[in-house]
């Protein structure tokens, strides 16, 4: 299987094409922010979310000559209490790791957005992806600002699609089912 070459701001022909398990390739722009700078965000995060995706991590400071240092995806439970009111006013896209709660899933359903995810222990790999990074609000968070990457072909897998297909479950049937 090859792997499918997406751009930010998502569509959302993008994304209905895009089904569980699918390999994807992002290119364009993607903003981090963690639990503490969704808790500011209130009803308006700093960025427009039309068609934009969340990468819930924390960037490592960048050695000299690099833009940005690991930066590897947190649990994005964390984000659940948050993540329906920003897919209703928008966001189409989020990039943690773990399973999502029904309220997400559901509002990913309803909104027709998409959960990716990325494998903890590739942060070194996936800054490779990383051309510029920009801190764009809450310096004061240190490491959980809020920051907008420029991204070619970072790697994530379809995790939650459209259409309510969850990997997580699916491989988990298939487990049960293995004699």
């Amino acid at each position: 299987m090859s792997a499918i070459k997406i751009t930010t701001p998502l569509t959302e022909k993008a994304i209905a094409g895009l089904k569980a398990g699918d390999e994807v390739l992002i290119s364009g722009r993607l903003y981090t922010a963690r639990d503490a700078a969704h808790k500011k965000f209130g009803d308006q995060p700093p960025f427009d979310l039309k068609g934009q995706i969340i990468y819930y991590a924390s960037p490592t400071p960048a050695r000299p000559g690099e833009v940005i240092g690991s930066i590897g995806p947190t649990t994005s439970s964390r984000m659940d209490a948050f993540a329906p009111a920003l897919l209703v006013a928008g966001l189409k896209g989020m990039i943690g790791k773990g399973s999502r709660g029904p309220e997400v899933i559901e509002a990913i359903k309803k909104n027709k957005a998409v959960y990716f995810t990325v494998p903890g222990g590739a942060a070194a790999l996936l800054a490779k992806q990383v051309k510029e990074a920009k801190l764009i609000a809450y310096p004061e968070l240190h490491s959980e600002a809020v920051l907008e990457l420029t991204v070619d072909l970072f790697p994530a897998i379809v995790t939650i699609d459209s259409t309510g297909g969850n990997l997580f479950e699916e491989g988990r049937k298939r487990y049960e089912n293995q004699d």
